[in-house]
């Protein structure tokens, strides 16, 4: 502990040193003593801050540990009345043998409630089938076959699982349900019946040979399932697998096989052309009934069925339509290449011109007399994006009926013509604002005409994306995006400083009126100042969104910043504090004027900021207390820490009752504790400097205090 304190005592010796190496410094020492007794304070209340922040931690985790102690042992208790339970049911368990064979007599039991509706019905569901098989209704016989099969293979299975032994009782229940095995045996003739009719079934009534395959499907999934449960449990009902459906190919080739001995009808030995005879006769029944298979039965599947008829006929009938894709190209690849790089080279150049031409129609509307044309929203447009992406879209049109990739290509060769054309139109925009500047007058729509090339912009930033999504595959940016969107930016951005620039030019010499005698004494700047920017706001409603926000917010700082000017430049110095308190009054009632009107203009977020920068320079002063005065500039740095040394120095010089050594103990201290500005989104006091009378009129004050 002694030890801490003599380094201590050395450390503050040390500081103590380094601040007191000059004589002139002696004069600082009860400011110095002040300033250290504020940290040492701010220090010792951070400390018990912290100390008393980790007290409170150790006492919740004392806490929190004392309540888990008490839940462990609530839980090793009821663990030890689990495990006491649980040695006390062993022997229980071993006396449930008879409950558990009541289980499986009550499983074999509900099965037989389940069924017992289809048990006693059963003679008079096989009547039913046998009558619904006779009258061709092959689905609601198939239907009702099925329920009487569930129904015996689930009894069956009830009584295998139980006594797989037993069987006596097998056999009684397939004696009660053998009938079911004959209609299944009646449906099957039916249905082979059906097959190998096929060829007329599908002409006359093809419902019933689709509900004979449908029949055959079901019965493929039912053995693929009851073959599933006899990997599992070792039964399988009676008459399973089927497998109609091997027997359905079998009866299709037999039918087939009929087909071709059928026309055989002269032997060898009654005519010598019975060879030729009987080739004709086949290749004739052949067609035909591969006409019939294409056209009637399998549609969904001939394109791979054909597949193995090539080498054997080569009918028209028999084949799909043909795809143009797979035809041989007219032209040469080499002749194609040579043509489309014509194509490119000419459309290369022809755009060009274009180009150029409807940039030169689009400057000589700018010098009308008339206003330009609105939207149907009421925003000022020219014709220019409308001619520009008519001609891109008419070149489009051709390019995408020779080739997806070559319509790409002619895209992206759009959009690269597109940025070169946007940075010729930022140029004619300058010089359209530099003629304008030497003669207000002329044009007479210069705003107009400019809010107009604002609007085109945007309308040139949706006509490019409608293009992209109408004619390119993928969603990836293009090499030229980047570039348009940067010049188009620039370009309504320069825009809508040029029409700023237009407003400040008139609004001038009201500006150069603020913070002098003149509008101490009742000045009506600002009030001209407000209706001239709201007559010209009147006007830049025709721009488009988001640059008219973006144009408000800025006009709103610039007022703002030409207002700090005034003030920066000392056109007043406060004689009393009835001056002050009166100049005071005035900012703040001019800071509402501004807030008033811009919010009514849509300015943003920034309002209240930015004119509350006004209203923060009039509370310095307004304040009548000049010791004070250190803790109200202190207030107006932490709210715009971008202010500068010379601003408050500006400041206190056109308050006038500031004494110089006041003024140095006010920057020395704010020098000291300099806050960063980086974080500050739109710094105001960044751009406004201080004129250079003011500044070396500081330079040689300093220079005096010096030779003293």
């Amino acid at each position: 502990m002694e030890e801490t304190s003599r380094e201590a005592v050395a450390t503050a010796v040390q500081r103590v040193a380094g601040m007191l190496q000059r004589s002139d410094q002696l004069d600082k020492v009860e400011q110095y003593r002040r300033r250290e007794a504020r940290k040492k304070a701010s220090v010792e209340a951070r400390l018990k801050a912290a100390i008393q922040s980790q007290l409170d931690g150790v006492r919740t985790g004392l806490t929190q540990l004392h309540s888990a102690l008490l839940d462990v042992k609530d839980i090793q208790g009821s663990l030890a009345d689990v495990s006491k339970d649980w040695r006390q049911s062993i022997n229980t368990i071993e006396n449930l043998k008879d409950v558990k064979d009541a289980v499986v007599q009550h499983s074999q039991l509900a099965s037989a409630v389940e069924n017992l509706k289809n048990i006693f019905s059963v003679p008079e569901i096989v009547a039913d089938t046998q009558q619904l098989i006779e009258q061709g209704e092959l689905l609601q016989a198939h239907r009702k076959l099925m329920e009487l099969e569930c129904s015996r293979d689930d009894l069956m299975y009830e009584q295998y699982r139980m006594d797989s032994k037993n069987t006596s009782d097998m056999s009684l229940i397939s004696i009660y349900f053998e009938d079911v095995q004959g209609l299944s045996d009646e449906l099957a003739k039916q249905l082979w019946m059906i097959l190998q009719r096929s060829m007329l079934t599908v002409r006359r009534d093809p419902t019933m040979l689709v509900s004979s395959v449908r029949i055959i499907e079901r019965e493929e999934k039912i053995d693929r399932r009851m073959v599933d449960r006899k990997k599992q449990t070792g039964f399988i009902p009676p008459g399973r697998p089927k497998r109609w459906k091997d027997k359905m190919f079998q009866v299709l080739e037999g039918t087939v096989g009929t087909r071709i001995e059928g026309t055989q009808s002269v032997t060898k030995e009654a005519d010598k052309m019975w060879l030729v005879r009987l080739l004709e006769i086949t290749r004739k029944y052949v067609l035909d009934d591969l006409i019939v298979v294409k056209n009637l039965m399998v549609q969904k599947h001939w394109n791979s069925i054909q597949a193995l008829f090539g080498d054997m006929m080569g009918h028209p009938e028999l084949f799909s339509e043909y795809d143009i894709n797979q035809l041989e190209p007219l032209l040469p690849q080499d002749v194609v290449d040579d043509l489309l790089s014509k194509y490119v080279k000419t459309f290369t150049s022809n755009i060009t011109g274009w180009l150029r031409k409807a940039l030169e129609t689009d400057k000589k509307d700018w010098q009308k007399e008339t206003e330009p044309e609105a939207d149907q929203d009421g925003y000022y447009q020219t014709t220019l994006p409308a001619i520009v992406f008519q001609m891109f879209e008419q070149n489009l049109q051709v390019a995408a009926q020779i080739d997806i990739d070559f319509k790409e290509q002619v895209l992206k060769l759009c959009l690269k013509q597109m940025n070169t054309f946007l940075i010729r139109y930022r140029e004619e925009a300058v010089t359209y604002k530099e003629e304008h500047m030497r003669d207000r007058q002329m044009p007479q729509c210069y705003v107009q005409y400019m809010i107009a090339i604002i609007n085109n912009c945007q309308t040139f930033k949706e006509s490019i994306n409608s293009l992209k999504r109408k004619y390119l595959q993928s969603s990836e940016p293009t090499d030229s995006d980047a570039a348009i969107e940067r010049t188009l930016n620039e370009v309504a951005k320069e825009g809508c400083q040029f029409l700023l620039d237009e407003v400040f030019l008139d609004l001038e010499h009201h500006l150069n009126e603020l913070l002098t005698r003149k509008w101490l004494t009742g000045s009506h700047a600002v009030d001209t100042i407000c209706v001239t920017v709201e007559d010209y706001f009147n006007d830049f409603n025709k721009i488009k969104k988001p640059f008219n926000q973006e144009m408000t917010g800025e006009a709103l700082r610039r007022v703002v910043v030409e207002y700090i000017k005034a003030v920066m430049q000392k056109r007043i110095t406060f004689k009393n504090a009835d001056e002050r308190r009166e100049g005071a009054e005035r900012m703040i009632k001019e800071a509402d004027q501004f807030k008033f009107l811009f919010r009514k203009l849509a300015a943003g977020e920034d309002t209240d900021r930015l004119c509350g920068a006004i209203a923060a320079i009039a509370e310095v002063f307004k304040l009548t207390d000049p010791t004070l005065l250190f803790l109200e500039v202190t207030t107006l740095v932490s709210k715009y820490p971008d202010i500068r040394e010379e601003h408050i120095q500006a400041l206190l010089a056109v308050r006038g009752d500031a004494s110089r050594e006041m003024r140095q103990m006010i920057i020395g201290t704010l020098s000291e504790n300099k806050v960063s500005y980086s974080g500050v989104t739109q710094p105001i006091f960044k751009d406004i400097t201080v004129p250079t009378m003011t500044m070396t009129t500081m330079t040689s004050m300093a220079t005096a205090k010096l030779l003293k």
